[in-house]
């Protein structure tokens, strides 16, 4: 079985290649999103966890 780290690893590095060099608002804004799927993935372990 994969363990967590490894599914997280796969999800964002996709994520990291298809995201495009661009100014500085369009950057913050890929930063943010990222930051909600990592947000989002940890939520979702989180709850996962409470009913393991």
């Amino acid at each position: 079985m994969i363990s967590v780290s490894t599914e997280l690893l796969l999800v964002l590095i996709p994520l990291l290649l298809v995201l495009p060099v661009v100014e500085a608002v369009e950057a913050r804004d890929a930063i943010i999103v990222l930051l909600g799927v990592v947000l989002s993935i940890t939520g979702i372990c989180a709850c996962l966890g409470v009913y393991a």
